[in-house]
């Protein structure tokens, strides 16, 4: 993810405003299609763009947005931002637009009682251009996904409305796919890994027990990840980025490891996303120019290789996940965690995954994580080598990834 705040004022950006009411209160019907990885929902997609047709419930949180900047870590010269290489290292601070999170329910029509989660973003007034862009950039990706003739994705968060408030909030309403994230899995399954570790023997009378949970783990984890690519691919075949891939970006219906059958990921979080059509890519707006800076650093710079480099920036970021999924879960809380597995990954390692699996099955703590990767003859570690190779030109589409033996569940 590349993202650089505070945004300037930009005639490129239309507002919240702007794209709320330029849209039909229903989008058009979909028609049912069908594809190998991903399900395809042929439904109406009702829009809601009144205030009056929700109804508010209590708050859940708020988060910020991270404004995370990434640079090579071999630069090309003295003072050098970018190079050919186009590794990944992040400068993170926190960036100024302040989310919060509510639940609510439709309160009339054909949704009627239909749970939502809103999103509250703080409007031009509190949150400036920045907020404006970020919110109007999430509504309209989302009305035109779900305006699209291919279908509505499965793995992708619904958006059923979206208003503005007589002081500038700008809310908008997801269909309540669930409470939980996909960092709330991997934090919960941490903390069950201590709590075992903890009891030792007398955490479980089944002498198999161990062994049943950590395949009920794996289980759940490839499907996790399954419907994360899945999402993924449906963006990208929409000339869509995802942008702000990551275990917080993930919805689940649930985190029960033995619901697996039924756990259906969504990805969320869309107010990075970029429009990588040909026709958009030179005006693709400020929150697209660092992505942009970052592909002329790695020698993309026709629109056929800007786009080529944009989708592999999400495989990237996918590869951090899918790394993320195969280390939190199986290890206890606070022995691994996003920022200091990618740091090893990326500054220890320079990305050799041969490397970091030497130094990892050395550490008892990362066994259970290393004997995951190691599924298939080590089908776990070549997929993630190829999400995160150094060469973006060499690293899978996301239906290739859904394709590969570990992807698909052969090696369980």
């Amino acid at each position: 993810m590349v993202v650089h705040l505070p945004l300037l004022a930009s005639s490129h950006w239309l507002s919240f405003h702007h794209y709320l009411h330029t849209h039909t209160t229903f989008l058009p019907l979909s028609r049912s299609t069908t594809s190998t990885h991903s399900t395809i929902v042929k439904a109406k997609a009702p829009f809601f763009a009144d205030s009056d047709w929700f109804q508010v419930g209590r708050p859940i949180g708020t988060y910020g947005f991270i404004n995370v900047t990434s640079y090579s870590p071999f630069p090309s010269g003295p003072g050098a931002e970018y190079s050919l290489g186009g590794l990944k290292t992040q400068d993170v601070g926190e960036g100024n637009v302040k989310i919060r999170l509510y639940e609510g329910r439709v309160s009339r029509g054909p949704l009627l009682g239909t749970p939502v989660t809103f999103k509250v973003y703080p409007g031009r007034r509190a949150g400036g251009d920045v907020a404006d862009a970020l919110a109007a950039n999430e509504l309209n990706t989302h009305l035109f996904l779900q305006g699209s003739s291919k279908g509505i994705g499965q793995h992708v968060a619904l958006l059923v409305g979206g208003f503005e408030t007589a002081t500038g909030e700008q809310w908008l309403a997801f269909r309540d796919h669930g409470k939980y994230s996909a960092a709330d899995y991997a934090k919960l399954a941490g903390e069950r890994v201590s709590k075992d570790r903890a009891l030792g023997e007398l955490s479980s009378w089944n002498p198999f027990e161990h062994e049943q949970t950590i395949k009920r783990r794996q289980c759940f984890i490839i499907k996790l990840l399954q419907g994360v690519m899945r999402g993924l691919a449906y963006l990208h075949d929409h000339d869509r980025l995802h942008q702000s891939l990551g275990p917080f970006s993930v919805v689940l219906n649930t985190i029960s490891e033995r619901e697996a059958p039924y756990l259906i990921p969504r990805l969320r979080d869309l107010a990075f996303s970029v429009n990588v059509r040909y026709t958009e890519l030179e005006d693709s707006g400020q929150l697209a120019d660092g992505l942009w800076r970052r592909a002329s650093g790695a020698g993309a710079f026709t629109l056929m290789e800007k786009k080529a480099f944009g989708i592999a920036d999400d495989i990237y970021e996918a590869g951090l996940l899918f790394a993320y999924l195969a280390f939190v879960p199986f290890c206890e809380a606070g022995v691994m965690d996003g920022f200091s597995l990618q740091r090893l990954l990326e500054n220890t390692f320079q990305l050799d995954l041969e490397a970091a699996r030497e130094y990892c099955i050395a550490d008892d703590r990362l066994l259970n994580a290393v004997n995951f990767l190691d599924l298939g003859n080590g089908a776990g570690w070549e997929l993630l080598q190829a999400m995160l190779n150094a060469d973006f030109r060499k690293r899978p589409t996301a239906e290739a990834v859904l394709n590969h033996r570990f992807m698909s569940g052969a090696v369980l």
